[in-house]
């Protein structure tokens, strides 16, 4: 299945179980997990993953949310039973990518102007922007 995410709609492809799917927070996926972490609004669960601390629980809600918003029929457990390439680190990978379109950070810069925040790095025309990936919490 040939698949073309639009990462100005916020969507990433993503390989699961060896098949390529779209993903994308759309409000109502965002208003999912909004009510999954307990937060009041965007700018609260913007703050929760800046912190770059995600728990597995977390990746799997993410993912969901995510693949649910691109109309995916797949529910949280389907994705805990998933694999994808690189293990946990691949999980965290995807979750992160998604986030950062998500809340404008993954769209391509081709301009010289320092970025609104000052601290996301712009990437190079025709090259994707990693975005970071989320360290494990320690208790």
């Amino acid at each position: 299945m040939n698949v073309h995410p639009n990462r100005r709609r916020g969507e990433i492809a993503a390989t699961f179980d060896g098949e390529t799917r779209l993903l994308c927070l759309t409000l109502g996926a965002l208003a999912e997990l909004e009510s999954a972490f307990g937060v009041a609004n965007l700018v609260e669960l913007a703050g929760r993953f800046e912190a770059g601390r995600l728990s597995a629980a977390d990746i799997i809600r993410v993912i969901g949310a995510g693949l649910r918003g691109a109309g995916n029929r797949l529910g949280d457990e389907d994705v805990a039973v998933m694999s994808v390439e690189g293990g946990a680190a691949g999980f965290a990978r995807i979750a992160t990518e998604l986030l950062w379109v998500s809340f404008g950070g993954g769209l391509e810069r081709t301009d010289a102007s320092p970025d609104r925040e000052g601290s996301r790095p712009v990437a190079p025309p025709g090259r994707p922007a990693n975005p970071p990936v989320p360290q494990a919490g320690t208790r």
